[in-house]
């Protein structure tokens, strides 16, 4: 396999040494989900293969399931050695910092943050869609009725219009007339 060895005794390991198997035990399971995906590309390829193409990729999984369970093996042996590590006291990490705050400090602005500016704008949210519920809009018949309304006024000034503009025609051509006849009257008493 050619993977670092693991000390025998687990109760004889440092920290460096627990270090070491979580790391150890990331690339492991790194290289089984690596063999997996090619194992299941191998079986979709014997899928739609002939016979005597699928022969020849039986030693391909075979090389492959035998990894795959070595690799299993490994990562059994590293969880034991893992599991069977002696606590440590510097497993603490160190406080991380976020510029010349704390996280503690950090979390402690953010939630004052929070209380004193978003807080009143989600009052004032609230009071507002409050104000609206209280005033429920008019009934979609209601609406309906106002555009209708607003059609009908629109049409009668249209046609209030054209009665005006046909009235204005009937004056033009009565005057028309009106003077046609004095005309002719006036020809008539001078003959």
């Amino acid at each position: 396999m050619g993977e670092a060895t693991i000390p025998i005794d687990a109760s004889r390991l440092t920290a460096a040494d627990v270090e070491g198997l979580r790391a150890r035990r990331s690339e492991l399971s790194t290289q089984i989900n690596s063999a997996m995906r090619r194992r299941d590309e191998l079986l979709r390829k014997m899928d739609r293969a002939d016979e005597a193409a699928r022969e020849g990729m039986q030693p391909q999984l075979a090389v492959l399931n035998a990894r795959i369970a070595e690799l299993e093996q490994a990562i059994a042996l590293n969880g034991q050695m893992l599991a069977a590590a002696p606590l440590t006291g510097s497993s603490r990490e160190p406080e991380v910092r976020y510029g010349p705050f704390s996280s503690g400090q950090l979390t402690a602005i953010s939630i004052v943050g929070t209380v004193t500016v978003l807080m009143p704008l989600a009052l004032a949210l609230s009071r507002l869609l409050l104000a609206r519920a209280r005033n429920p809009k008019p009934a979609p018949v209601v609406l309906e009725s106002a555009a209708r309304l607003e059609r009908m006024e629109q049409a009668i000034d249209a046609v209030a219009e054209e009665v005006e503009r046909i009235s204005e025609g009937q004056r033009y051509v009565t005057q028309l007339m009106a003077s046609r006849e004095r005309v002719e009257i006036g020809r008539g008493e001078t003959s």
